[in-house]
Order: structure tokens, then sequence, then C-alpha cells
């Protein structure tokens, strides 16, 4: 089973994710509203996936998606 990771800010946005995620036979293994907390959670989710709103990045979307 596919594991994905859900990072945005609008719960709503994550909400409608989570069920298109769920439709797909997927599984959520953690969500998050901010950079800093998808930093912190996402690799340690043995993710497969990371679904992440462009908005959400630093300044720097390269540097940031190195980062992780």
């Amino acid at each position: 089973m596919t594991r994905v990771y859900i990072s945005d800010a609008r719960p709503e946005e994550r909400s409608a994710l989570r069920l298109l995620i769920l439709d797909l036979k997927m599984k959520v293994v953690g969500e998050a509203a901010d950079w800093s907390t998808t930093l912190a959670q996402a690799p340690a989710s043995r993710i497969d996936m990371l679904l992440v709103d462009w908005d959400l990045l630093p300044d720097s979307p390269t540097a940031a998606l190195e980062e992780l």
C-alpha cells in the first residue's frame, strides 16, 4: 500500500486530499500545516509520496526540497 504524507496549510484541502487518497486505496500516514512540521515528521513516517502545497515551501522551493 502506498504511504502518503499531506502537507497543506488549509484544513479543508487536507481533508479533500485525504478522501481522495483513501478512495485510491492509499494510506495517509501523516499531515502537516506548515513546512517545518513536514520536515520534522515526513522522513520519520517512511513515506512513499509527499503531497505538498507549493505555496507552503519557503522562498527557495528547490533548496527546501533538497533539505527534505
